[in-house]
């Protein structure tokens, strides 16, 4: 009986846990969408939001890869397979950009510590940064297709601004160094989503990449 009870009151005090982690990672989000940039402090030295960095990364992937899948399913007049969109675009297209995300938050990284030899822990940076992606779930937008460039854009261009603060609250870097720091990341993101976006194509129209990278070399 007081194992049963034991156990019972283990899985409440885990529930109660994962609410409580939820209510944090929203009260973060919501605290940087003000402009309260304390909130990365706070993630930075958070080891439990190593994980929330990253299920946000694949979030708002998923986001633009929807966007993307709302385009071929919405559009009139073109001739499009709507399964192979939602197969490449919004599944694998969002996994990628995970993945390639990871790549940006490294190379910023290495310029950080190797040509500026900054200090600044990976992990902490990964964090940070992956907070910073958030803007990009905005893509889901581009289903709009005469605003889908600008709305692609502005995505990105708040990820990238965000993730400028997120390197300097991870390490003692100053402006400078930060920005050319996430430019060489950005730069190798935008690369390698621009070659996948040509990689196994939907009609003429983009490959495996979410959002407006679907559309990024044809469109």
């Amino acid at each position: 009986m007081c194992a049963s009870f034991a156990s019972i009151a283990g899985l409440r005090n885990m529930r109660s846990q994962s609410s409580t982690n939820l209510q944090t990672v929203g009260s973060w989000l919501g605290r940087i969408l003000r402009f309260d940039f304390t909130a990365f402090d706070e993630i930075r030295a958070n080891p439990s939001a190593t994980n929330a960095a990253l299920v946000l990364v694949f979030a708002a992937s998923l986001m633009a890869g929807l966007g993307s899948w709302l385009w071929a399913v919405l559009s009139r007049g073109v001739e499009i397979d709507e399964t192979d969109v939602f197969v490449k675009s919004l599944l694998a297209g969002s996994i990628l950009q995970t993945g390639v995300w990871l790549g940006w938050v490294y190379i910023a990284y290495w310029v950080l510590v190797g040509a500026y030899h900054v200090r600044v822990s990976f992990v902490e940076l990964l964090r940070t940064m992956g907070f910073s992606f958030v803007p990009v779930s905005l893509s889901i937008l581009v289903f709009i297709g005469a605003l889908a460039v600008p709305i692609g854009l502005i995505s990105f261009a708040g990820a990238v601004l965000l993730s400028n603060v997120a390197i300097q609250q991870a390490s003692d870097a100053d402006a400078g160094e930060a920005i050319l720091a996430n430019v060489a990341g950005f730069t190798l993101f935008c690369v390698v989503m621009g070659v996948l976006a040509n990689v196994l194509e939907v009609d003429p129209f983009g490959g495996l990449a979410p959002g407006i990278f679907f559309f990024e070399l044809d469109i």
